[in-house]
């Protein structure tokens, strides 16, 4: 038996340059210990024999070195990874594409039962370089003849316990004995029982074995949450769990380097203090990060694993794994970067239906049970901001010399005849109107959903719409900041009663569609709707991307006021406050 820990890193091994491309990007650095122990013995043709629990990076095990190995010019079958589930025949599919991102026209196909078989003889005909599947769809397919495995060179059983107690252990020997003589198998099992040595001992030809014991982390000091992702996009989530959660600082971790600097990019543009940690950035660059981070002037940092090795800074309160790690061991080394030096630490989850069963593995290896999280409702920000406020403002009557302002306040309600109340709600609402204290505090149609509901806008008095039959309001009509052609006004399915404020209607848009700030006009926020203008030469592709864009979890479907004007006639509310020109 092996038990190997890792000591070299995967470009000392035998593994293409498109391949090491590919695991630097996602992250990888050295190979996890099932890694180190088998991948030598796979590339160098050996059969092997591997025990390992889910989540400690097996599919990289056996990935690497079919595709290290794969002939691109030959669209046939040349490896065969058999899987008890569609879940998880979907899951390695998805690594394999992720690991081959840079082998040109790479082809993988997963096939399993209840996905429509003309689809797969369609796509079985058109051919496919690896194929993923269960063993009751690959048997079908081998009665059909629709599937050759002449040319196979290695076979793979992932979980073969797994297989063994769902009663597939025949089926599995029936496709093995359809299988050429020569090919490489590889057999990954958490538990070795008799039945599957027996399989082992009856077809694979002096293997290698490769065990890895199962590995556990207490992490008793750190809260560990999960969001089962669903209908919402998952940044409008993220800024609705930025909203409630009282962090100091943050890491939030991705799996890519180019999803480190997307993700802070459109976290800055909704006013967060955010930066990106990957391992493009210098020695320097990163240095500089973390100490500001330290320092304070820096509140959320966006992650790879590989860039945030190590890091040690005590004001990381909270941990969001915005993009669920590969293997467990990473998923430790993540939520370790809080809770240090004895305080609380939290962690939270972002996971999808079919990474339940990840969810699964990293609950036994922290032996500690991940409670699912609800996504704060319109109600607990407006709570929220609300208390945030109060705390300001106490914090001000506390600390700051106001006699000159108290004499102004006075003054003013003197001379225009009103009470202090008055001007306190006054002055609330000019110090809060970018991010109002009340957002929408609607039924669940406005909740992070694809559906609107049916609420109707309140119709108002004719004489209180915006637009008149002269055409589009007078200081919409108007030349664009920095732009030489006049501007166009469109109109978004989000306004004020979604909590939306100009800002994130100018991060979304700039972030999106590429529009600088300074060429986004006027913004107008109406209860259900709003109007923004922007430049006249505004591309298609820039509408295009726009469309599909959703802000406070809501797609607001922008199409030109004129096509508003040109339906059915709309009574909408008045403004309650004047058009903003964003900064």
């Amino acid at each position: 038996m092996e038990s190997t820990e890792t000591s070299f890193t995967f470009s000392e091994l035998s593994i293409s340059a498109p391949l090491l491309r590919a695991i630097s990007e996602i992250g990888y650095e050295t190979p996890s210990p099932i890694q180190a122990a088998s991948i030598p013995h796979l590339l160098a043709g050996h059969d092997l024999l591997g025990q390992a629990q889910t989540g400690t990076g097996k599919t990289a095990a056996f990935a690497l070195p079919i595709l290290n190995a794969v002939d691109l010019n030959r669209r046939e079958p040349q490896a065969l990874v058999l899987t008890p589930t569609r879940e998880l025949a979907l899951q390695v599919a998805e690594a394999f594409q992720s690991y081959a991102r840079h082998l040109r026209d790479f082809h993988i196909l997963p096939i399993y039962g209840g996905q429509s078989m003309d689809v797969q003889l369609r796509q079985l005909r058109r051919g496919a370089h690896i194929i993923v599947g269960t063993p009751g769809r690959v048997m079908d397919h081998l009665r059909r003849e629709s599937l050759n495995l002449d040319g196979l060179r290695t076979l793979v059983l992932d979980e073969a316990d797994e297989m063994l107690k769902m009663g597939f252990i025949d089926d599995v020997e029936w496709i093995l004995e359809h299988t050429p003589p020569k090919r490489q198998i590889a057999l990954f099992s958490a538990t070795m029982p008799e039945a599957i040595r027996k399989v082992a001992k009856r077809h694979l030809r002096d293997p290698k074995e490769a065990r890895i014991e199962a590995k556990t982390a207490t992490v008793e000091a750190i809260s560990q949450r999960y969001w089962l992702v669903s209908g919402a996009h998952k940044l409008d989530a993220l800024t609705r769990i930025l909203e409630v959660e009282d962090f100091d600082a943050m890491i939030i971790f991705v799996r890519t380097k180019v999803a480190t600097e997307e993700l802070a990019e459109k976290l800055s543009a909704r006013g967060y203090s955010a930066a990106a940690l990957n391992g493009d950035l210098s020695q320097a660059l990163r240095e500089k990060a973390v100490e500001r981070l330290k320092k304070k002037s820096l509140d959320i940092l966006v992650a790879t694993d590989v860039a945030a090795r190590g890091l040690d800074v005590e004001r990381i309160s909270h941990v969001v794994n915005y993009d669920i790690p590969y293997d467990t061991e990473a998923y430790v080394h993540r939520i370790g970067r809080t809770g240090r030096a004895g305080r609380k630490g939290e962690a939270i989850l972002f996971v999808a239906p079919r990474e339940k069963r990840m969810l699964g593995a990293i609950e036994k290896a922290t032996r500690q049970r991940i409670r699912e999280m609800h996504l704060p409702s319109q109600q607990d920000i407006a709570d929220r901001r609300v208390e945030q406020f109060r705390e300001l403002v106490m914090s001000t009557l506390e600390n700051e010399e106001l006699s000159f302002y108290s004499n102004f306040v006075q003054h003013l309600a003197k001379e225009q005849k009103l009470t202090a109340l008055d001007l306190a709600a006054a002055l609330t609402f000019l110090a809060q109107k970018e991010r109002p204290l009340l957002p929408a505090l609607k039924p669940p149609a406005s909740e992070l959903s694809h559906d609107r509901g049916d609420a109707k806008t309140p119709r108002a008095p004719r004489r209180e719409r915006p637009e008149q039959a002269g055409g589009e309001p007078r200081e919409n009509r108007r030349r664009e900041k920095g732009g030489d052609e006049e501007g166009v006004l469109y109109r978004l399915e989000v306004g004020r009663n979604d909590g939306v404020t100009p800002r994130e209607i100018v991060g979304a848009i700039a972030n999106e569609a590429g529009i600088p700030g300074r060429f986004i006009g006027h913004i107008k926020l109406y209860d259900e709707f709003s109007t923004v203008t922007l430049p006249a030469d505004t591309t298609k592709q820039a509408l295009k991307k726009l469309e599909k864009t959703w802000i406070m979890g809501k797609p607001i479907q922008i199409r030109l006021w004129a096509d508003e004007k040109a339906g059915p006639s709309v009574s909408i509310r008045k403004p309650r406050k004047k058009a903003v020109s964003p900064e």
